[in-house]
């Protein structure tokens, strides 16, 4: 008997036995399967935490004010302004581990087109915060240092501000909104961002120059304080722990402060929640990944079990074969192929299952479809590994078979 002729006996006595072939293969099925949606899933659900975290910026650094402390009660970081715009000019020119620095202070307040109104977040800044925080334009384009010294009442909106007062697909680009009673004319839209990983939505708001933020918004003036937050961007080589470390010693060399005192100040590094937020669906993805493998086991001691009573139930064909001259590699090579035929086959249909389950899911949560095509091929590897691992014994069994007590059995 030649290869081919083996395989071909092979496919034909799996198909004299087409269900239970099929339910054999089951396990296989499930298991690999499993192991391509699990890993698909888990890869989509990190693109979409790391998509998240990099429309809030990257290697970004948070600067925050201080608390306050009076008779004994102590207010959140950013309760006490201690922040100044010198400080800003500091960390901006005087730190090589920061590459940019901008401002934020914010506000909730209506705005109103000429038909319609709508009560948005309105953020005043500098030109660098485009680029800190990643917002890019869709139409228009950004205020820049002239319209900040200017005071300039120019405003760059979000999408959600555009179909709220204008509506879906509208150019808002030279026209004039009312931000509280002051006008405005918008010379930008941003593109679409999506949402924070608190759920804000980044497209509902208003960016203004910081300077006609705190003439014409604020309502009361903190002279040589910034009221909000300081936005800071650490310069990709150097990496955010650097600048964290460098921006800390700036400000406390600045603020006077002795060796012993605490910071009057909150340097919060973003990336680490970030890498925080990846580890745990790295854990998961490789939890529910080994999940899906033990499946694999299960499916291969399946078809060990079904080659075990095919042998029972084809005793006396074995018997037949070695009489008229089958040798006993012959007879083990056709139960290994018959058990790598059943788990190949079922290898190959629950790859496509499990591409199916993760086009669904992906679907569901809007998660980016992500098929790794070495988990394939892997997957379908270790579903080979399995059906001859597991089909060893029932082949070397039926190959160890005296031929008279096989051509008796009954």
């Amino acid at each position: 008997m030649n290869v081919l002729e083996t395989m071909s006996l092979a496919v034909r006595s799996l198909l004299r036995s087409k269900m239970r072939s099929f339910l054999t293969a089951l396990g296989i099925i499930i298991g690999v399967g499993a192991v391509i949606a699990m890993v698909a899933i888990g890869d989509g659900a990190r693109a979409s935490v790391q998509k998240v975290f990099d429309s809030m910026g990257t290697n970004m650094l948070i600067v925050m004010s201080g608390s306050t402390n009076s008779g004994g009660a102590r207010g959140g970081f950013g309760s006490q302004p201690t922040l100044t715009w010198d400080d800003l000019e500091a960390i901006r020119t005087q730190l090589p581990s920061v590459r940019a620095a901008a401002p934020e202070m914010r506000t909730n307040t209506q705005v109103f087109s000429e038909d319609q109104n709508w009560t948005t977040s309105v953020t005043g800044t500098t030109p660098d915060y485009f680029g800190v925080r990643g917002w890019n334009i869709a139409t228009g384009r950004r205020f820049n240092e002239a319209d900040v010294e200017a005071g300039a009442k120019v405003a760059v909106i979000g999408q959600t501000v555009v179909e709220k007062l204008y509506g879906a697909g509208f150019d808002p680009v030279g026209q004039v909104i009312r931000i509280k009673k002051t006008p405005f004319t918008i010379i930008g839209m941003t593109a679409r961002k999506g949402q924070s990983p608190m759920g804000q939505d980044y497209d509902d708001s208003i960016l203004v120059p910081a300077t006609t933020f705190q003439r014409q918004l604020q309502s009361q003036s903190l002279g040589k304080y910034i009221t909000g937050v300081l936005n800071v961007q650490a310069d990709a080589n150097a990496g955010t722990a650097k600048a964290q470390q460098d921006v800390t010693a700036l400000l406390r060399e600045r603020h006077r402060l002795a060796e012993d005192s605490p910071n009057d100040f909150d340097v919060r590094d973003l990336s680490e929640l970030a890498n925080s937020r990846q580890q745990s669906t790295e854990t998961l993805s490789l939890l529910l990944a080994s999940i899906a493998a033990v499946s694999l086991v299960v499916g291969g001691i399946g078809i060990m079990n079904i080659m075990l009573v095919s042998v029972t139930e084809r005793t006396r064909e074995i018997g037949v074969r070695v009489a008229v001259g089958a040798r006993p590699r012959d007879i083990l090579a056709q139960f290994l192929i018959e058990a790598l035929t059943l788990s190949l086959l079922g290898g190959l249909i629950g790859a496509a299952v499990g591409m199916g389950v993760a086009q669904f899911l992906a679907t569901q949560f809007q998660w980016p479809l992500l098929i790794r095509p070495d988990v394939i091929f892997i997957a379908l590897g270790f579903s080979a590994l399995v059906g001859v691992g597991f089909g060893l014994y029932p082949a070397r069994k039926a190959s160890q078979l005296d031929p008279i007590d096989a051509l008796r059995y009954e």
